[in-house]
């Protein structure tokens, strides 16, 4: 082996023992709504829960059945695991009242994280009544709820200017948000952008990166429009010809993920928030390699640091 590839080789392991030393993680899932899909949902959590994450958050749907089973999980997660859990939480639909009482029912649960959101606007409502950062600073009213908002480096596809949907993150945070979440992205050099223009704007609370493993492109390539998240043509690439080819699928996603994190945690990010999907494997494997590791944590010691 040449002295170039030993040097690569030490120069790698050097990366990552520093990122090991560095790197925070929380994880995100969505209710399920089968009894195969809550099977699926409690092993990726039991497995992901060994990562010691700063806190899991689970999403929080349009229709009522699928509201009450995020109450129910996110008090069985706290229950069985001990781990923070955050409900997501949406305005959307609900008069102050109906928020105030489920506040006050998750204070009462031992709950202590939100995650406060607009949610999505049923077609034809017209203007909501009320925003992310009136539901920050009404939790705010309830209880001292850590509470986590949504960012997004590729502008909110409603917002009427990059400009617009910074002053409105700003918004939230000056009404008590203690951190922000950003959705997914693919181009980290947006992401580096956009904190750039939130420190700019006196935003000084910690922009969390939304990071999604991939394995299903054509479903992300549905999710990106969506969501105005861009593509970029090299990942196009990498995927090209892998439409029945789960196994590598996933070996990709999950290379491109790790690389982010990695660019990003030179930038001097330490925490990143995973978007599961419900399934542990790419987001276990990649915090794996990267550092985050059970047996890494010292007895009676969290592995990772509570989030700012």
């Amino acid at each position: 082996m040449s002295f170039f590839h030993v040097h690569q080789r030490e120069a790698l392991n050097q990366n990552l023992a520093e990122l090991q030393a560095r790197i925070n993680v929380s994880f995100e899932f969505f209710p399920p709504r089968t009894s195969e899909m809550e099977q699926t949902l409690w092993q990726s959590i039991d497995r992901l829960s060994e990562l010691k994450p700063t806190f899991v958050s689970v999403t929080y749907g349009a229709n009522s059945g699928e509201r009450e089973r995020t109450h129910s999980i996110i008090k069985d997660i706290k229950e069985r695991t001990g781990l923070d859990s955050a409900p997501h939480l949406t305005c959307v639909d609900a008069t102050p009242q109906e928020l105030e009482a489920i506040a006050r029912d998750y204070w009462q649960s031992g709950i202590r994280h939100i995650v406060a959101l607009r949610g999505d606007l049923p077609p034809g409502s017209g203007k909501p009544s009320m925003f992310a950062s009136d539901l920050v600073a009404l939790l705010k009213k309830v209880g001292d709820f850590d509470i986590s908002v949504a960012a997004y480096p590729e502008v909110h596809p409603e917002a009427k200017s990059a400009q617009s949907d910074l002053i409105n993150l700003k918004k939230k945070v000056d009404a008590g948000a203690n951190r922000a979440i950003t959705q997914f992205f693919f181009d980290v050099e947006s992401y580096l952008r956009f904190r750039d223009r939130c420190v700019a704007t006196g935003i000084d609370t910690e922009i969390v990166p939304g990071i999604l493993p991939v394995s299903n492109f054509k479903q992300l390539q549905r999710f990106a429009t969506m969501t105005n998240v861009k593509v970029p043509n090299w990942m196009t690439q990498m995927f090209d010809g892998l439409d029945n080819d789960a196994e590598t699928r996933k070996m990709v996603g999950a290379s491109i993920a790790m690389d982010m994190v990695k660019i990003l945690s030179r930038e001097g990010v330490k925490d990143f928030h995973f978007y599961t999907l419900n399934r542990a494997e790419l987001s276990y494997a990649i915090c794996h390699t990267l550092g985050v590791r059970p047996e890494a944590a010292l007895p009676g010691q969290s592995l990772v640091r509570a989030s700012a």
